[in-house]
């Protein structure tokens, strides 16, 4: 996604301009009539062959209409089909304010209220200090403030073959990162818990409830909760696609289910403008029925804790039940972003203008929030702003600077200093209480390999880097690198210390360099 690279992708996106066009001539919309859109269509289709983006899907609903509703590219790099309104991308975490509706539909039905204590529904939640375990609220989980921070980040999936409930119970193992309700600390696990709680409440699985109370009646009839729930039959899903060493590469579809309710939904642009429509207006009816009521409507979209900004001159931002409440000129809006591998979305309201619009790709870029900008400010009526330029020009700066950042750490690199403990010291099995076990082994070739959790996918082989560090390199690429680390404890122990990379400067450029990360120490075990 550099700027400067003219790939053999972005000729090929050129040449199938002509595929566009026609996808983009094949929806039946109000588009054509609305003036404040007008050349829309070109201007999308230029931002995304500079960003080099295979397929991109965008939606907007005005006043309860979907006034636009459009698929540029195609679904991936091996595919010649065009992104349509009806092609299923995941939207990430854009899935939390799904989940925290759903949650409203039982306070409506008197079941639970946003007060209540999780161990009252799950008596099996526990955290590391028994008195917050004692007083979580489901408000709490809604609002990232218990304290918890990233397990593994957004790269890795952590324990991805087991269930809800084992991840859940892993927590307890869990630091905080910041006193209980003393901050905004963003953890996809807790949605997980309160996806728990609208199982544990209604008898019905999270997925099940989701459909049945949301998607039906919204008529969401391609939307999911699965990746497991795709038809075989169907040929209109995008492909995952990610920045890697200079190109964008087609990646492996993951499954996301442990955390579903942060984070597992699928569905398309037109079915999303469906749920936009829910939140627009009269929020909380749909096709004049009223699904949800408008004191829980309110609720959700009442700041609940504030959000950090970069300084005082920014406007406040606060996160809601679900949502980030923000100021863009001059006008409220309600948000969220959502990235998985190979799939991001930005999901945004404007309720003073009856405005909601729906932009996502399948790869991570930052066009979505020019996308965004440049719609609200044509139906506004704001003054122009090229928004797209803007993005751009600041991504090259943040690609520029992370990649020197990355350098100096490579050239900081001693690659002769050499290991001190042999293969056959560090090979063996590991075990630290949140992140479980890993597993360290030598193959026929040599190599030195890591795996987590014995479950198969979770596997990486290790480059040596200088003295006992090592540069471990998943098997599947989309997750990049990370560090590994041995020293001999004074019992004769080893000890193996893994950088947990949370948050990277900028993917594209790789998991590290990193200004959010956490060190984790496992423990050799005995044969």
């Amino acid at each position: 996604m550099h700027p400067t690279l003219f790939s053999s992708y972005f000729v090929r996106s050129l040449l199938l301009s002509s595929l566009a066009a026609l996808a983009l001539a094949g929806c039946a919309l109000h588009s054509t009539s609305s003036e404040p859109l007008a050349g829309l269509d070109h201007w999308i289709e230029q931002g995304r062959q500079d960003w080099q983006l295979p397929g991109l899907a965008v939606a907007v609903v005005y006043r309860d209409e979907v006034i636009y509703a459009r698929g540029f590219g195609t679904l991936g790099l091996s595919s010649e089909r065009p992104v349509d309104e009806h092609t299923l991308f995941g939207v990430a975490s854009t899935t939390k304010a799904m989940t925290a509706t759903a949650l409203g539909i039982l306070v409506d039905e008197g079941k639970l209220s946003w007060d209540d204590k999780v161990v009252d529904h799950l008596p099996y939640f526990q955290l590391a200090d028994d008195w917050v375990t004692q007083e979580v609220r489901i408000r709490d989980l809604l609002t990232h403030r218990v304290g918890l921070g990233r397990i593994t980040g957004n790269r890795i999936q952590f324990m991805p073959t087991a269930s809800r409930e084992q991840v859940i119970r892993q927590m307890r193992y869990h630091d905080f990162e910041q006193p209980f309700r003393s901050g905004f600390v963003y953890h996809n696990v807790m949605y997980s818990v309160a996806g728990e709680v609208v199982a544990a409440v209604s008898g019905q699985s999270w997925d099940d409830f989701m459909h049945e109370r949301l998607f039906v009646p919204l008529g969401m009839q391609r939307s999911n909760t699965s990746i497991t729930q795709f038809a075989p039959d169907d040929a209109n899903i995008a492909l995952p696609h990610q920045y890697i060493e200079d190109a964008v590469v087609e990646i492996a579809r993951r499954n996301f289910d442990n955390v579903g309710p942060s984070a597992s939904v699928n569905s398309s642009v037109y079915e999303m403008a469906q749920w936009l429509r829910l939140n627009l207006g009269e929020a909380g009816v749909y096709q004049g029925q009223r699904l949800v009521s408008e004191n829980v409507m309110a609720e959700i979209f009442s700041p609940q804790m504030a959000v950090s900004r970069a300084s005082r001159t920014e406007p406040v931002r606060a996160y809601g039940l679900g949502w980030y409440l923000e100021d863009y000129r001059g006008y409220q809006t309600a948000s969220h972003g959502g990235a998985t591998d190979g799939f991001n979305t930005l999901v945004t309201l404007v309720p003073e203008l009856e405005l909601g619009i729906v932009v996502i790709g399948n790869t991570f870029e930052n066009f979505r929030p020019a996308v965004t900008r440049t719609i609200i400010d044509r139906i506004a009526g704001l003054p122009p702003h090229d928004w797209h330029s803007t993005y751009l020009a600041q991504y090259q700066q943040n690609f520029a600077e992370a990649s020197a950042a990355r350098q100096q750490i490579e050239q900081q690199r001693q690659p002769d200093a050499a290991a001190s403990l042999s293969a056959a010291e560090i090979t063996g099995r590991y075990q630290h209480n949140l992140y479980g076990s890993a597993n360290v082994q030598q193959n026929e070739a040599g190599e030195l390999l890591l795996s987590f959790w014995d479950d198969g996918v979770s596997k990486l082989t290790l480059e040596h880097w200088q003295g006992d560090s090592y540069r471990a390199h998943w098997h599947n690429k989309a997750q990049r690198e990370k560090f590994v680390h041995f020293a001999k404890n004074e019992d004769g122990t080893i000890e193996l210390s893994v950088e947990w990379t949370l948050r990277p400067q900028l993917l594209q450029v790789g998991i590290y360099p990193t200004p959010y990360s956490r060190i984790s120490a496992f423990r050799q075990q005995q044969p």
